[in-house]
């Protein structure tokens, strides 16, 4: 029997085809197939790679060690279980998933398959959901348990995803780091044995984002065979990637057991997030671009996701905690001159009996300074948001909060001990000098979500930095920290939702909350505390691997830099924080030399004008900087009409010819025009390629092709 979704994949086939009980997904190149054993009713993977069309050859019998399986599955108390195929239900287009972020998309976009599994032992059942994006050639997985029996059950492990890869070679890429050296890429031979990592920070964490790409040795930015993986969740996870004695890889993406431990009642059940998994021939490169686009088209919703984002200046790095009224209007006077059209007031504004001058007290009490702001914050918001910028448009003022956190020095600490996580009379460790509230408390939501409204009800601000600046420790249950996730996508759901007008930008002291989870509700994340902007090139293309350059916060900063005390040219500065989403400056323009004030308008000028490309094209990596002196990006528009080139130079070589850049992705039968010199065609800029000279370290060129008409 065949039972077809009336969505197309790819030419000539369905993107769900059913027959009898084997299921074929397809995407535009992918196509993922299992079935239902015969004997064991239990889902058996068959393929997940290349399109394919018809019958495959059977594995041969018996595989003694590592069956490929959909679900390995252990229910509560015992070493074995029946889950077995029920029924499946096929949705046109795409369900949500309750108090979880996750993707979307009409019947045009989307098709899914739910499988209905049932233990009639214990009366655990489960409903494992796939939907296809065949434009990206992107699976979502996601499971959901449920409790039918009469007693209580504990879910001590929940993954999102599995799937098993037939006996070959293959190495594991993953995103590792720490604070102010967020997304350095590791790639390693997947060995006999268990690989992978776990996060137990609470959030997403600078040590291990929660993406992974599995990939053939041979395969590079441009070709061979990728698998990309990408949790849309902001916990703490675990992947594990396991070759067993036989050869078969297992990969296996969710929640990390450590911080589990889900309690369900009869009738309860517990989702888990979603697992987006991504198939590509054309490398890494093309792994990457097919992420970019479903999540900038079917996982972020910010009104601002599509748009050009306003220059903006932090006064962060220009002023840390030394904020008032006057000297943040200067600034902003200042910064309008040059051209930024968005000022933002960072850290220190805030707090009455307990003022915030320094990191020290007052998280917790979001009410202005009444010495640092004695008009209040609507008059400061007022004077700033009255100053007009190069382009005679008013600018427009944003505000820097922590939500989650609280000072032991605080009114709200003082009022109500109890809402932050601890662990009964255990001490409190404290981090940065602050607690966090347990956002698994509705009453806790509450209190944040009327905070958050109030200060934005109350002045013109039209952008909120939301940071989130220590990881957790002592919690009471291992499930408090999933329940503080949830507690958190209630507030964000809800301050978006109420304030869709607002342009929201995620931080966790620079990159440590970098996820698909935050991304649902931030069209932008801050990418790294680490301004400095050799450094910064490999944190940006590192997140690139899973994560659009729209979604990167990119600024300019004082030098030498104040995180590794580094000097680099303004003009590399900015070049580099062009490849963002969101450019901005981080410093006091008063402190400016004059050659830079000079030289500041024009170069926002430049990124402003290639802003749509970077926000809305595919990305290109065409040099690494962990390879080459050269790092090199390109970006293309949506429409192919134009393409950007970012070339730098880390160090000058006294008698070395600077190599050529090939450019890829063009219409090789088509004229670019060069702008500044040149017209060649697209074959030779992808197969000769284009020759700069530096004469310097931390040299840059930014090269604005644009395809000739017909």
């Amino acid at each position: 029997m065949h039972d077809e979704a009336l969505h197309s994949g790819a030419p000539g086939t369905s993107a769900l085809l059913v027959d009898g009980k084997t299921f074929t997904i397809n995407g535009n190149t992918v196509s993922y197939q299992f079935h239902v054993d015969g004997d064991t009713g239990d889902l058996r993977t068959d393929h997940f790679g290349g399109p394919i069309t018809g019958p495959i050859p059977a594995d041969p019998k018996p595989l003694i060690n590592g069956v490929p399986t959909e679900l390995p599955d252990r229910p509560e108390g015992y070493t074995v279980s029946e889950l077995k195929y029920q029924a499946h239900t096929i949705v046109r287009g795409k369900p949500g998933l309750p108090g979880l972020p996750a993707t979307f998309g009409g019947e045009e976009d989307v098709t899914t398959i739910i499988i209905h599994l049932y233990d009639d032992k214990s009366q655990v059942a489960a409903d494992l959901t796939y939907s296809i994006f065949p434009k990206y050639d992107a699976v979502v997985r996601s499971v959901s348990v449920m409790n039918q029996g009469t007693g209580n059950i504990t879910v001590e492990v929940l993954a999102s995803l599995s799937v098993d890869f037939a006996v070959q070679d293959l190495d594991m890429i993953t995103l590792s780091g720490d604070h102010m050296r967020e997304a350095h890429r590791e790639r390693r031979k997947v060995e006999r044995g268990l690989h992978g990592f776990q996060n137990s920070t609470g959030f997403s964490s600078h040590l291990y984002n929660p993406f992974l790409a599995i990939a053939h040795p041979s395969t590079t930015e441009s070709q061979g065979s990728a698998w990309g993986f990408s949790l849309v969740y902001t916990g703490s996870s675990a992947v594990n990637v396991e070759k067993s004695s036989q050869g078969l890889t297992r990969v296996i993406l969710g929640l990390n057991p450590a911080q589990l431990s889900w309690p369900l009642a009869s009738g309860e059940s517990l989702s888990s997030p979603e697992c987006v998994s991504v198939y590509s021939n054309q490398g890494l490169g093309g792994m990457s671009r097919a992420l970019h686009g479903l999540y900038r088209n079917h996982l972020m919703r910010s009104k601002f996701v599509r748009q050009n984002r306003p220059v903006l200046l932090n006064s962060w790095e220009g002023l840390y905690f030394d904020i008032n009224h006057s000297n943040l209007y200067e600034i902003a006077k200042e910064s309008a001159a040059l051209g930024v059209k968005l000022f933002v007031m960072d850290d220190g504004w805030f707090g009455k009996d307990y003022p915030r001058i320094s990191d020290e007290a007052g998280l917790g009490d979001w009410v202005p300074n009444p010495h640092r702001l004695p008009h209040g914050l609507d008059s400061l918001v007022n004077d700033i948001t009255a100053l007009k910028g190069t382009n005679s448009a008013n600018l427009w003022f944003g505000i820097w909060v922590e939500p989650e956190m609280v000072n032991p020095k605080s009114n709200l600490y003082c009022a109500h001990p109890d809402w932050v996580l601890s662990a009964g009379t255990y001490p409190r460790t404290e981090l940065r000098n602050q607690l966090i509230l347990n956002l698994g408390l509705p009453e806790v939501q509450d209190y944040i979500i009327a905070c958050l409204s109030n200060i934005l009800t109350s002045a013109n601000i039209s952008y909120v930095k939301w940071d989130h600046n220590r990881s957790m420790t002592e919690i009471q249950t291992p499930s408090a920290a999933h329940a503080y996730i949830l507690g958190l996508y209630r507030v964000l759901d809800t301050i978006t939702t109420r304030f869709p007008d607002v342009l929201f930008e995620g931080c966790a002291a620079g990159g440590g909350r970098f996820d698909p989870g935050i991304l649902q509700f931030f069209p932008q994340i801050w990418t790294s505390d680490n301004t400095d902007a050799v450094d910064r090139i490999s944190i940006q293309l590192g997140m690139s691997l899973a994560y659009p350059a729209s979604s990167m916060g990119a600024h300019i900063s004082a030098v030498p830099n104040h995180q590794n005390n580094r000097t680099t040219p303004l003009e590399f500065r900015a070049h580099v924080a062009m490849m963002g989403g969101s450019f901005g400056l981080e410093l006091d323009p008063k402190k400016l030399l004059p050659e830079e004030k000079a030289s500041l308008p024009g170069l926002i000028a430049l990124a402003e004008r290639i802003s749509p490309v970077v926000v809305n094209g595919d990305m290109w990596r065409l040099s690494l900087p962990h390879e080459s002196n050269w790092p090199a990006v390109q970006f293309i528009s949506e429409d192919a009409s134009q393409a950007v080139l970012f070339y730098f130079q880390l160090q000058q070589h006294v008698n070395e010819i600077t190599p050529r850049v090939k450019l890829q992705g063009l219409a090789s039968n088509r004229m670019y025009q060069i702008e500044g010199g040149g017209r060649y065609s697209g074959m030779v800029l992808m197969n000769h390629g284009l020759n700069y000279y530096f004469g310097s370290d931390y040299g840059s060129k930014v090269v604005i092709l644009t395809k000739e008409p017909l």
